[in-house]
């Protein structure tokens, strides 16, 4: 259910990272790590599942959202997801 703005102390803008300022031009990154790095955590970091999840959600819009400036890798074996970086 919707709730009235009045409820929360402290309201913030709604800014994200473009990819310029999140990726580094000459590496590539998988969802996982770019959903860390957009948290501000290093994309190594270990943090369980149930939180990775909730990191996935804000991730894959952002890799939507930011298509035209990104290059898509696929997998370098089949265990390994996909990779992105700056186009």
């Amino acid at each position: 259910m919707p709730v009235p703005k009045s409820e929360f102390d402290e309201l913030h803008p709604c800014d994200f990272y473009t990819a310029e300022e999140l990726l580094d031009e000459d590496r590539m990154y998988t969802v996982y790590e770019i959903a860390r790095m957009l948290q501000e955590l290093d994309p190594d970091a270990e943090i369980d599942v149930e939180t990775e999840e909730v990191l996935l959600d804000w991730a894959i819009p952002w890799i939507v959202n930011n298509a035209d400036d990104l290059v898509v890798a696929e997998p370098r074996d089949e265990e390994e997801p996909g990779y992105y970086g700056l186009a």
